[in-house]
């Protein structure tokens, strides 16, 4: 039997988009309830500033401040509370894994690593790895064979956003996510990143939790 060789790429397409999405989140804080507070959202880096792209990303965490009855300043000097926002993803590395061979064709299918440690963006610390979010379990493929050898490319994503009063320059919060990704696609990463940051906000300072969003056709 012939198998067309483009099937197994687009197998992969089909599982990553199928893919739940796993971050990691940490949060210290002392947010103030919302009593009428109102806000601002900069960019932590200056080239960002003002860009669409960036008004883009602060219009989700926009979106997310209000629905926890935070307010929008009419203009930056009026703001009780200053956003501070950055994101952005390193250049992958290459991991290096094995799946059940195929005595008939190309196959695909994978096991958990299980549990792991990876640097934290900055190296500042680990935030301790936990997952290898691509295979999941045993796949399915070719029934006997070796088993093939084959690599791909991981990326770690961020976002970070801290909270600064403004009258006193007193810090509320600080929150952290991160991804790891089988791409490096900022446009779909920073929106999951966003909605990591702000399940079950502000959370419980000084606890780091896993948060796993569906997959777009799952959210409803």
């Amino acid at each position: 039997m012939r198998i067309n060789p483009l099937l197994p790429a687009l197998l992969l397409m089909l599982a990553a988009c199928a893919t739940p999405f796993r971050s990691e989140v940490a949060r210290f804080h002392q947010m103030p309830a919302p009593q009428g507070q109102t806000f601002t959202i900069q960019s932590s880096d200056s080239k960002l500033s003002g860009g669409l792209e960036f008004q883009q990303y602060a219009s989700l965490v926009r979106e997310r401040l209000m629905a926890q009855g935070y307010q929008p300043a009419a203009n930056a000097g009026q703001a009780t509370l200053v956003v501070d926002l950055d994101y952005g993803v390193n250049n992958g590395r290459e991991k290096i894994d094995t799946r059940p061979g195929s005595g008939f064709g190309y196959g695909w299918g994978g096991y958990p690593y299980g549990f792991g440690p990876w640097g934290g963006w900055y190296g500042r610390r680990a935030w301790g790895g936990w997952y290898d979010p691509f295979w999941g379990g045993p796949g399915w493929g070719g029934g006997w064979g070796a088993p093939e050898v084959y690599s791909y490319t991981v990326f770690n994503s961020y976002l970070d956003m801290k909270i600064t009063r403004a009258a006193d320059g007193a810090r509320l919060f600080e929150g952290r996510a991160e991804a790891q990704t089988r791409d490096d696609n900022l446009t779909r990463l920073v929106p999951n990143l966003v909605e990591a940051m702000f399940t079950n906000f502000p959370g419980r300072s000084g606890e780091t939790v896993k948060v796993k969003i569906g997959p777009p056709s799952s959210r409803g």
